[in-house]
């Protein structure tokens, strides 16, 4: 079946409906791995983005019952160049085209995606649809403007869990994950370092958290627009006061900056995939990471100047970036700040940590999933940080 994806731009792309058929919107950006397409399919942050895949064949192991990051499908739409329908691996129950089918997502695939992807990094990331229904280019390019922006929506109270749910009744610790979309990754490695987890809902007050008496907080990634979350942010802040100890995680790491009174900025394309570099400024290694994120913490926001940009010549950034040590920033609420990580890509700030308060966070994804194990040591650190104020 003939499908039609259309760009807010005004440009288009013919191809064959892949999944389900029907019609979607959504921000469109690209995620550029190699392997992972179920772990993006079903990550939480990937709620009302349209993804492309900038490898080009995609469906080639097929999708398992294991490797997945929530209850289902999670992303508005699906772009590929090729998809295998037969999978070549022993763990796969069902092909990657009928699972976008058992799921109902509207996806697409015979359309150029590296000139895709060069106009989402030229122009950045913009609104799109994908149709198999509306197959008149004039028609589906209005209605994409018509649609309504990322930026400033609450998209996590579509993940959120509406109740609160113990993950599990062991461990040395205990840990309240506030969910905004909490990928299961996460989740495996808390318990991994011995944590009982418990989920609860983003939009909780204090007193809920207070009762049950966790050593430690973690605020979860999440889709959408992290300054729409106010009564997030306001927890944070009472968090802090209480001074539990708090680690955040992609959206939780924008929050977290949020709280303190720092800036977040819509990136032009943002960082999506799992090989890139992000320098930790305390050790001085650098860490190839997994990303999923279109907004970021300003780090002018603490006094700091800007570290790089998408658009800067990537050899003299990265040449520069190298050079960085540790970096300190106070926030307009006057509270002290450790720049800890940076991107070596673009010089997004990555990580950091507040003097006084104990309480740290990264952008990246430290559970990788897929992705690469080099900064497991995430978990550890909160462990070592909980039990420590413990």
């Amino acid at each position: 079946m003939k499908a039609l994806l259309a760009l807010e731009d005004g440009s288009f792309f013919f191809g064959q409906s892949l999944g389900a058929e029907g019609e979607t919107f959504g921000e469109l950006v690209f995620n550029t791995g190699m392997t992972g397409y179920q772990e993006v399919l079903t990550d939480p942050s990937y709620t009302g983005q349209i993804v492309v895949m900038t490898y080009p064949e995609i469906g080639i192991y097929g999708v398992n019952e294991e490797d997945v990051e929530s209850d289902g499908i999670k992303v508005a739409g699906f772009v590929v160049y090729r998809s295998v329908s037969v999978p070549s691996n022993w763990r796969a129950t069902i092909s990657f085209p009928d699972y976008l089918k058992k799921h109902n997502i509207v996806a697409i695939e015979g359309v150029d995606t590296r000139a895709l992807t060069r106009k989402i990094r030229v122009k950045g990331a913009m609104k799109g649809a994908i149709s198999t229904v509306d197959l008149n280019p004039e028609s589906l390019v209005r209605r994409v403007k018509e649609s309504p922006s990322i930026v400033g929506r609450d998209l996590a109270g579509l993940v959120s869990p509406k109740e609160v749910i113990v993950e599990n009744e062991e461990g040395d610790f205990s840990v309240v994950v506030l969910d905004s979309g909490v990928k299961w990754g996460i989740l495996r490695d808390l318990k991994r370092v011995g944590a009982r987890v418990i989920r609860v809902p983003y939009g909780v007050d204090i007193d809920d958290i207070k009762k049950l008496n966790p050593d430690g907080v973690l605020i979860s990634n999440g889709p959408g627009d992290p300054a729409a979350l106010l009564k997030t942010i306001r927890l944070i802040r009472d968090l802090l006061k209480e001074e539990i100890p708090l680690a955040g995680i992609c959206l939780g790491h924008q929050l977290l900056g949020l709280a303190i009174g720092a800036r977040t900025y819509k990136m032009k394309f943002g960082h999506r995939g799992i090989n890139h570099p992000v320098k930790d400024l305390r050790s001085g290694r650098v860490l190839i990471t997994t990303h999923n994120h279109g907004f970021a913490v300003d780090p002018k926001s603490f006094g700091l100047p800007e570290l790089g940009s998408e658009d800067q010549d990537a050899n003299v950034l990265t040449s520069n970036l190298q050079k960085i040590s540790v970096l300190e920033g106070t926030s307009p609420q006057g509270i002290k700040v450790e720049i800890t990580h940076i991107s070596l890509n673009d010089g997004t700030m990555e990580g950091m940590r507040l003097v006084d308060y104990p309480a740290f966070s990264v952008q990246y994804h430290p559970e990788a999933s897929p992705g690469p194990h080099d900064a497991k040591y995430f978990f550890e650190e909160f462990k070592r940080l909980v039990k420590e104020v413990r």
